[in-house]
């Protein structure tokens, strides 16, 4: 197959948790008082109700999620829109399933209608990098099985509905920036995750 040129966006890919060092970290300390920052947690606007799936769409509402947005924890982002892509817009899927892939220029992110949205994918993970850096999060609550937002599993670019075990692009993105990514079936481990977090438990898992 031949090489695919990745897309660049200004600031360049980020490969390791080395690329956030040094970015502050918002701790919660509990006896500190009014004033404590939160550990913020980035969060698919989809699942927060926003319509912005690819048909329109949305998922949620979750309970722990609503818990969090009062809290004023969530940080909201849909990588393909924050790409440029419109809502609607035409399914897309990863052939072989891998958004690592993506980000190394090997595979392109591929619509049903044969065209090539890789940039705008690329894009959209590069904002999400941003939030990262900006505001210093540690956690992510993304979309399963999406091919920018999917943790664990990704669609296999047949359309046909077949699942193979991969990430979405702007997950392999997070998870090479040093960020633990947690899908909407998985909010009691993210919400471990954070207590670890706050507690200064935090295992490196």
């Amino acid at each position: 197959m031949a090489r695919h040129t990745p897309p660049t966006v200004a600031g360049g890919l980020v490969s390791s948790p080395a690329a956030v060092t040094g970015v502050p970290r918002p701790h919660f300390n509990p006896f500190s008082g009014e004033g404590a920052a939160v550990e913020k947690i980035l969060v698919s606007a989809c699942l927060l109700g926003q319509q912005v799936r690819y048909d329109g769409g949305s998922h949620g509402p979750f309970d722990l999620l609503r818990q969090w947005h009062a809290e004023g924890r969530l940080v909201a982002l849909c990588p393909e829109v924050s790409g440029g892509l419109p809502t609607p817009r035409p399914p897309a899927e990863i052939p072989g399933g891998q958004g690592s892939e993506v980000l190394e220029g090997r595979v392109a992110v591929i619509t049903v209608d044969g065209a090539d949205v890789s940039t705008a994918f690329v894009a959209g993970a590069q904002v999400a990098l941003r939030m990262v850096r900006e505001q210093g999060l540690r956690l992510a609550v993304l979309k399963a099985r999406s091919p920018s937002c999917g943790n664990q599993q990704s669609y296999d670019g047949s359309f046909s509905g077949t699942l193979v075990d991969g990430e979405g692009v702007t997950a392999a993105a997070l998870r090479r920036a040093g960020v633990r990514v947690f899908n909407e079936q998985q909010l009691d481990e993210a919400a471990e995750a954070l207590r670890q977090l706050e507690t200064g438990q935090e295992s490196g898992a």
